[in-house]
C-alpha cells in the first residue's frame, strides 16, 4: 500500500483514480472532488476543507479525521465504509451508499444525513442540528445514539435500534419493520403511518403520538405527562407502564396501561373499532 503523509492537497480531483492508498496527516484543502473514483483507501489523522473530498470510492477506512464545514456532501456513492473516531461539521454526509459502518462519530451539522443507504451500523454516535437525517435508509444497526436532529427516521426499512436517547418530532414516520429497545424517544408525533414498529422498554414523550400506525407493538413502555391523543386510528398491541394521559381512538388491538387518564372514543373513530383499551385490573 503506498502512504502518504503530511502533505495538502486542492483544486479539482487531485487523486483521482487512486488505489490503495493510505493517507497519514493529509490536507484536503478548498477545491472539489478531492479524492474520487478511488478504491482501498485508508485515511487517518487527515483533515477534509474542500466539497466533495470523498465520491464514487470503494473500500475505505477513515480514523481520527474531522471534516470541517465546508466539506459538504462529502461522503455520496461510497460503499463498504468504516469510520471511526472522527469529528463532521458539514451537512448532507452518507449518500446513496451501501455497508457503512459509523464507531465514534460525532456529526455537529446532520442536516439531510444518511439518506438512502443500504446496510448501516451505528455505534456510540452522536447527531446535533439539521432535519431529516435517515430519510430513505434500510437495513440499520444501531447501539448507542444521540440525537437532536428534527424528523430522523422517515421512510426507513427493517431497522433495530438499541440504547438511543432521541429527541426530536415526526419520528419514524412511514417506517416498515423497526424494532426500538432501552431508549428514550422523545418529540411530537411519533411513528405516524408506521408498519410493524415495535418499541421495548422505551420512554415515550411529546404529544399525539403513534397515530395511523399499522401492527403497533409497545412492550413494557412508559409514558411522560406530555403524551395526549394517542394511538389514534392506529392497529395496536400495547402494554404501557404507568399512566398515560390520554388514549382516542384507535382502530383495533389491545391497549393496557396501570392507568388512563382519558379514553375518547367519538363519532369518528375508524373501522373496525374494536380495540379493547384496559387499566390494568379492570376495564376502562
Amino acid at each position: 500500500m503506498e502512504i502518504i503523509k503530511n502533505q495538502s492537497f486542492g483544486g479539482e480531483r487531485p487523486l483521482f483514480e487512486s488505489h490503495n492508498v493510505r493517507l497519514e496527516q493529509v490536507t484536503i484543502t478548498e477545491g472539489e472532488s478531492g479524492i474520487k473514483e478511488c478504491s482501498d483507501i485508508e485515511a487517518d489523522h487527515c483533515r477534509f476543507e474542500g466539497k466533495y473530498p470523498l465520491w464514487h470510492v470503494k473500500r475505505s477506512l477513515i480514523t481520527n479525521c474531522y471534516f470541517a464545514p465546508g466539506s459538504r456532501s462529502a461522503i455520496w456513492y461510497s460503499d463498504d465504509m468504516k469510520m471511526t473516531d472522527c469529528v463532521i461539521d458539514a451537512p448532507k454526509f452518507f449518500r446513496e451508499m451501501k455497508n457503512l459502518t459509523l464507531e465514534r462519530v460525532q456529526l455537529n451539522d446532520a442536516d439531510e444525513t444518511f439518506w438512502n443507504v443500504d446496510g448501516l451500523k451505528l455505534r456510540d454516535v452522536k447527531l446535533h442540528d439539521g432535519t431529516y437525517p435517515f430519510m430513505g435508509s434500510s437495513n440499520i444497526d444501531i447501539d448507542g445514539l444521540t440525537s437532536d436532529s428534527k424528523y430522523v427516521f422517515q421512510y426507513v426499512k427493517n431497522v433495530v435500534i438499541r440504547n438511543a436517547h432521541i429527541t426530536t418530532k415526526d419520528a419514524f414516520w412511514e417506517v416498515e419493520n423497526v424494532t426500538v429497545y432501552d431508549s428514550v424517544l422523545d418529540g411530537e408525533f411519533l411513528g405516524w403511518h408506521s408498519h410493524n414498529l415495535r418499541l421495548v422498554n422505551c420512554h415515550i414523550g411529546g404529544q399525539q403520538p403513534l397515530c395511523y400506525a399499522h401492527d403497533l407493538v409497545l412492550e413494557n413502555c412508559t409514558f411522560a405527562d406530555d403524551c395526549d391523543l394517542a394511538f389514534e386510528y392506529s392497529t395496536v398491541k400495547a402494554d404501557i407502564h404507568g399512566h398515560i394521559r390520554s388514549v382516542k381512538n384507535p382502530a383495533s388491538g389491545l391497549i393496557v396501561a396501570d392507568s388512563i387518564g382519558e379514553v375518547i372514543i367519538d363519532a369518528n373513530i375508524k373501522g373496525p373499532a374494536d380495540c379493547k383499551i384496559m387499566e390494568r385490573g379492570k376495564d376502562a
